[in-house]
């Protein structure tokens, strides 16, 4: 199953996470699998690529993290907290389609500390 996790602050995607292989189908037949790594190329290409934003992207086989930079004017701002929340929909919506093989969630690493203490 693919794991996507969204990491917010209070209402602001600050990033997200994503685990794991769908096992929906054999390598490079996985539509599950092809329709998660399009949005995330898709909004890594438009943070970085389109408006130079320089957001942190680490990958792996199986894994990609993502991260926006800090100080963003409120212009980009406002478009990368639209163009991650349009992913959140849209993976959420690929979740209600295919609930075994894709999971989304939403946390905000201050929720993690409250818990630890």
């Amino acid at each position: 199953m693919t794991t996507v996790s969204f990491h917010m602050e209070g209402e602001r995607i600050i990033g997200f996470e994503i685990c794991g292989h769908s096992g929906y189908a054999e390598a490079g037949e996985d539509i599950v699998c092809a329709s998660v790594s399009s949005a995330v190329n898709l909004v890594n290409a438009t943070v970085n690529e389109v408006l130079g934003l320089a957001a942190s992207v680490k990958v792996r086989e199986g894994f990609v993290s993502f991260r926006l930079p800090g100080g963003l004017s409120e212009t980009d701002e406002a478009t990368c907290q639209n163009l991650l929340a349009g992913m959140m929909v849209y993976l959420s919506d690929l979740h209600q389609e295919y609930p075994s093989f894709v999971e989304v969630e939403a946390n905000d690493p201050a929720d993690d500390d409250e818990d630890a203490e």
